[in-house]
C-alpha cells in the first residue's frame, strides 16, 4: 500500500474539515498509511495548530517527502496546500492529485487545473469522487526505488 500525504485548508477555512475526515479515513481504511496532521482533526480552527510555524514547515515537509503521493483537497483556496503541491511536484518528483468541487470557489485555480503533472479530478458526489480517486491511486505502487506507475502487459 502507498504513504499519502493528504492536503488541504486550515487557515484558508475549515468548513470543510468533515470532508477531509471521511476522505483519510477512507483511504485508511484501504490500507493506506495517510499523513494528514492538523488537516483532518477537527479540533484545529482556521487558527491552527498552537505549534511554532517552522516546526510546522519542518515537519509537514518531512511528510511529504516521505509519501509515494500526495492528495490535495483543493476546493478551499489555500496558500499552503498550493505551496505542499508545488513541494511534491518539484522538490520531491512526487505525484499530486487534486481533488475540486464547485462551492467555494467558481473553478479550479489554473495553477492546479493547468500543470500536466496534477492530476485533478472534479466531482460533484464524493462517493464518486472516492471511488476515482482509488482508480488513480491503484495504478501506483511503492517499491525500494520509490513509486512508479504499475506495467500491464498483454500476451502476444
Amino acid at each position: 500500500m502507498l504513504t499519502i500525504y493528504f492536503a488541504g485548508a486550515i487557515s484558508g477555512g475549515r468548513a470543510d474539515v468533515a470532508h477531509y475526515r471521511r476522505v483519510v479515513d477512507a483511504l485508511a481504511e484501504d490500507g493506506h498509511r495517510v499523513l494528514a496532521g492538523a488537516v483532518a482533526s477537527e479540533g484545529v480552527t482556521a487558527h491552527g495548530e498552537p505549534l511554532d510555524p517552522g516546526a510546522i514547515f519542518t515537519r509537514d515537509l518531512g511528510w511529504i517527502e516521505e509519501a509515494d503521493v500526495l492528495v490535495a483537497e483543493v476546493s478551499v483556496p489555500s496558500t499552503g496546500v498550493g505551496y505542499e503541491i508545488a513541494a511534491a511536484r518539484h522538490r520531491f518528483g512526487i505525484p499530486v492529485v487534486a481533488l475540486w468541487r464547485a462551492g467555494p470557489t467558481k473553478r479550479c485555480s489554473a495553477m492546479v487545473a493547468g500543470d500536466a503533472g496534477v492530476e485533478l479530478i472534479e466531482y460533484d458526489d464524493a462517493a464518486e469522487m472516492l471511488a476515482r480517486l482509488r482508480a488513480k491511486l491503484a495504478k501506483y505502487v511503492a517499491d525500494e526505488q520509490g513509486l512508479r506507475a504499475c506495467q500491464t502487459s498483454t500476451p502476444a
